[in-house]
């Protein structure tokens, strides 16, 4: 028995098995202990190198190409493009100039220009957010604000945003650690008043100040799978000083508080004729961190995002373009599901038009749109598929008018 045990080697190394802790048995072979350990550090290394290639290089990209990409997917909000567009730009300047520092002048650290956008609901907040990824080279992934509360709380911690980036760049923590993160709903956290809370806010205040340290940049540990952190749980080091922050907000009934500051001192001598000039039918355009503050976002965080830019409000003629232009256009998206099916369709110009009509009636920006096409469209769309006789469409107006004065979404009342 003695002499059969010497026998028994290693089939990589050759090692017997008094010279190993643990031989481990296959089907017609043995490895030791020394060979696992060199073939796990093997397959580490592979791996990690095939997933941080996939985010290795930086592509610079000029903003006019970024907004350019934009463009072909968003109509309108030029300003927010061009806000957009730069901040990506610089970001990937930061990247390089980290990566390249040689000489005394490179050692200028150029801070991070985290952008806040103000909009309407509908306007493209989240659409510009999810076409600049399509462009970008680095991990990127969209949070929702209104699931965080304050560490100890029902709810989710701040750090669970940095889970998303995590996924985003299948744990690559390097190319995490320079990737962008839209944080959505950024108005819903806002203090209930202007003043400092007396009571625990944790799902507003509490969570502003959670976010200070992500936003600013520091080493943060992450809970690999999300959700809430255990003291028992293993921890990844992110650190946050590279990563780019977008914020986005309706911040709904904030051009109250511009309208109050603007119309200051509007009456006597001392009128400025600036406010004479004001485009009262768009004051979002006027917005400013004295706005934010009065909303809600406390000054700490207001300094920890600097780039504030705007979205203009979706008039008649930008939602029938939003129809029609854009390369994931609705209509597109209507006529390739038929399309699917055998099936042409084809819109009568008056249709969009009555579209657009119910939309702005509604008030509910680009997404009214969809709602109002899936209302006209559903009949045709549950009977098309199961008649081969079917060739062609037509949508006509008072097909249109019929089917959605049918559907409850008719009943909608805007105050």
């Amino acid at each position: 028995m003695a002499k059969e045990e010497k026998e028994i080697k290693c089939s990589f190394c050759g090692r017997t098995k008094k010279d190993t802790d643990v031989l481990i048995a296959g089907i017609t072979g043995h490895i030791c202990n020394h060979c696992v350990t060199q073939a796990q550090t093997i397959v580490k290394d592979e791996i990690g190198s095939k997933t941080s290639s996939t985010f290795s290089a930086v592509q610079l990209m000029k903003p006019i190409e970024i907004k350019k990409h934009l463009d072909e997917y968003i109509i309108g909000q030029d300003d927010a493009k061009k806000v957009l567009s730069v901040a990506v730009y610089n970001h990937y300047k930061r990247l390089i100039l980290s990566q390249t520092k040689t000489t005394a002048k490179d050692e200028i650290e150029v801070d991070k220009s985290n952008v806040i956008m103000v909009g309407e609901t509908g306007t493209g907040k989240t659409l510009l957010a999810r076409t600049i990824a399509k462009v970008l080279n680095v991990p990127f992934c969209i949070a929702d604000a209104t699931v965080l509360t304050e560490a100890g709380y029902v709810g989710e911690d701040v750090e669970s945003i940095l889970s998303r980036l995590l996924q985003a760049a299948d744990f690559d923590v390097a190319a995490a650690e320079r990737g962008i993160v839209f944080i959505d709903e950024i108005d819903k956290i806002a203090r209930k008043s202007d003043n400092p809370s007396i009571t625990r806010d944790v799902s507003g205040e509490g969570v502003q100040q959670g976010l200070l340290k992500l936003l600013e940049g520091s080493v943060v540990g992450v809970p690999p799978q999300g959700g809430r952190k255990h003291p028992e749980q293993k921890m990844i080091q992110v650190n946050t000083k590279n990563i780019l922050f977008i914020c986005g907000g309706a911040f709904d009934g904030i051009t109250r508080n511009i309208g109050s500051r603007l119309s200051t001192q509007a009456i006597g001598y001392s009128v400025n004729k600036e406010v004479e000039n004001v485009d009262k039918e768009n004051l979002l355009q006027y917005v400013s961190p004295q706005d934010l503050k009065s909303f809600g976002l406390i000054p700490e965080l207001i300094g920890r995002l600097p780039v504030l830019t705007y979205l203009n409000p979706l008039d008649a003629d930008t939602l029938l373009r939003i129809l029609n232009e854009p390369k994931n256009a609705l209509i597109k998206q209507y006529t390739h599901l038929f399309d699917m099916d055998g099936v042409k369709i084809k819109f009568e110009k008056g249709v969009l038009d009555f579209i657009v009509e119910k939309a702005m009636e509604f008030k509910l920006g680009a997404r009214g749109l969809r709602s109002i096409c899936e209302a006209i469209m559903m009949d045709m769309m549950f009977d098309t598929p199961s008649d081969p006789a079917i060739k062609e469409l037509n949508v006509t107006l008072r097909y249109a008018k019929d089917k959605l004065k049918k559907s409850t979404l008719n009943k909608l009342k805007v105050a």
